[in-house]
C-alpha cells in the first residue's frame, strides 16, 4: 500500500481530494492536516509515501513544510495559485496541480507518483550491466524534462523568487522523543556534532540531521554568519568578541555561557566591528 497525507486548511477541498484519491485502491490516506504545522508534525511521525500539500496554509506554507521534510516523503503541491511553480520544483515536487482538482488531471499526477516511487525503490543491478545503468540515467533525464514541461509557466515575480529563494524560517528539530518546530530567528547558533547539528536556543538544545554546509546555503547571510567549519552564529544574539594571548578570536552569544571560537578563515568578518 502507498500511504498518503493531505494538508489543506479548507476542509471541503481536503475531502474532495480524498474522494478523488479513493479511485486508487492501492492508496491509504493516513492523515488529513488542517495547517502547515500539523502537516509537518504528521509527516515527521508517519513518514507517508506522498504528501499532497496546499501552499497557502496557516502556521507554515506548503513550501516551508516541504523544505523541512527529512525522510523519503514525496510531495505533490495542490494550490489555487500558479505563481509558486518554480519554488515548488526547487523542492523536488513530483507535480504541481491547480485547484479545483479534476479527476483526469489527478490521473496524470498518479502516473508521475508511481514513476517517482518506482525510481526510489532499491533495485539490484548486476555489476556488468553498465549499459542498463546508462539507460536508467537517460530515463531519469527524460522524466525530469517532462515534468519541467508540464509545470505551469511561472509568473515573472516567481522567477525572481526562484533565483533568490526566501531564507529558511523554521527547522524541525528533535529533543528527546519529541520533534519541535523551532523558529530560526530564535536560534543562537548551529553547531555540528558528529552525525547531527545542534540547534541552540536560549531555552534548549535540539538536534537536526542537516549538515552545516547545507544550512549555510539556506540561511539569511546578513543575519547568520559561519564563524567556523562547524559553527554558524545568529548576529542578532551576538554579545561581544574577544582575543586571547595567542590572538585567537572568540565570540560570546547572549544567553549562552560558552564562548565560540572563530577560525582564521572567518576572522575578517569581524574587522569592521
Amino acid at each position: 500500500m502507498t500511504t498518503v497525507l493531505i494538508a489543506d486548511d479548507e476542509p471541503h477541498l481536503a475531502r474532495a481530494l480524498q474522494n478523488h484519491l479513493a479511485h486508487w485502491p492501492e492508496l491509504t490516506v493516513v492523515a488529513v492536516a488542517r495547517n502547515g504545522l500539523e502537516a509537518a508534525e504528521r509527516i515527521a511521525a508517519l513518514q507517508p509515501d506522498i504528501a499532497f500539500l496546499d501552499i497557502q496554509m496557516p502556521g507554515l506554507t506548503g513550501l516551508e513544510v516541504a523544505q523541512g521534510i527529512e525522510g523519503a516523503t514525496r510531495v505533490v503541491f495542490v494550490t489555487a495559485f500558479d505563481e509558486y511553480a518554480v519554488q515548488a520544483f526547487d523542492q523536488e515536487a513530483v507535480d504541481y496541480v491547480l485547484k479545483p482538482v479534476k479527476l483526469d488531471r489527478l490521473q496524470r499526477t498518479m502516473e508521475r507518483v508511481q514513476r517517482a516511487l518506482a525510481q526510489a525503490a532499491p533495485v539490484a543491478v548486476p555489476p556488468a550491466s553498465a549499459a542498463a545503468i546508462d539507460a536508467d540515467i537517460t530515463d531519469d533525464a527524460r522524466l525530469l524534462a517532462v515534468i519541467k514541461r508540464l509545470l505551469p509557466a511561472p509568473h515573472p515575480s516567481a522567477a525572481a523568487a526562484g533565483a533568490n529563494p526566501e531564507p529558511l524560517r523554521w527547522v524541525r528539530a528533535s529533543r528527546g522523543d519529541t520533534t519541535h518546530q523551532v523558529a530560526v530567528q530564535d536560534v543562537l547558533f548551529f553547531h555540528a556534532d558528529e552525525k547531527y547539528t545542534c540547534v541552540q536556543t536560549a531555552q534548549a538544545e535540539y538536534l537536526i540531521r542537516t549538515p552545516i554546509a547545507d544550512l549555510a546555503a539556506q540561511l539569511d547571510p546578513a543575519q547568520y554568519w559561519q564563524v567556523h567549519r562547524s559553527t554558524i552564529v545568529n548576529l542578532n544574539h551576538l554579545e561581544s568578541t574577544r582575543r586571547d594571548e595567542a590572538s585567537r578570536l572568540f565570540v560570546r552569544i547572549k544567553g549562552h555561557a560558552t564562548e565560540l571560537p572563530v577560525s582564521r578563515a572567518y576572522v575578517h568578518l569581524f574587522k569592521a566591528m
